[in-house]
């Protein structure tokens, strides 16, 4: 496992688009996840110790962002002949077993993820109404995979804060993670 942080946010920059089959076999684009007030861009997977500290804790946030007219999506770019936990057929279990209320889609040929230059799993891009990327950081505080006590929602805060303004915050702390899993 190697730990990653995200790099600074690019303030400003677009949202690229794609076209991903979900857990439900569906092919979901862009447009399809597209927020009235925002959309929040997730690349998670399975088996990182990371995404499974905070899933729990993501799905919560989705719901609530949900209530602020702010859709989410997540996107599993690893590969899944080196991680068989991260096959197609175990996100669907994945997304069952915690309630997913978003789509969650494969990136079977990793383009997405180097398209968003997506590091880890949690990575977090919050994007404004006009699908302008205003947020580059964590959930929240956590040391040794375990919420710091009474660390605040960042990802949450942040992008309530950018359905209503359009704008992220200007100091952000990075998320951390397993690196993405890329093809040898």
């Amino acid at each position: 496992m190697t730990l990653l942080k995200t790099p600074i946010c690019e303030f400003g920059k677009k949202a690229e688009n794609f076209k991903l089959k979900s857990t439900d076999n569906k092919i979901i684009d862009l447009n399809d996840v597209k927020g009235k007030n925002g959309t929040l861009i997730m690349f998670i997977c399975n088996h990182c110790p990371y995404v499974v500290a905070t899933i729990e804790d993501i799905v919560k946030t989705t719901n609530e962002l949900k209530n602020n007219d702010i859709k989410s999506i997540a996107i599993m770019s690893n590969d899944p002949t080196e991680h068989p936990e991260d096959s197609f057929e175990n996100m669907i279990e994945f997304a069952k077993k915690y309630n997913f209320n978003f789509p969650y889609v494969i990136d079977e040929d990793q383009s997405v993820a180097k398209k968003y230059d997506a590091v880890c799993t949690p990575d977090f891009f919050g994007f404004n109404s006009n699908l302008e990327l205003q947020y580059r950081g964590r959930i929240y505080e956590i040391n040794n995979r375990v919420r710091v006590k009474d660390s605040k929602n960042e990802l949450l805060e942040s992008m309530i804060n950018i359905a209503k303004t359009s704008k992220g915050p200007e100091i952000q702390s990075p998320s951390m993670g397993c690196s993405i899993k890329w093809f040898k």
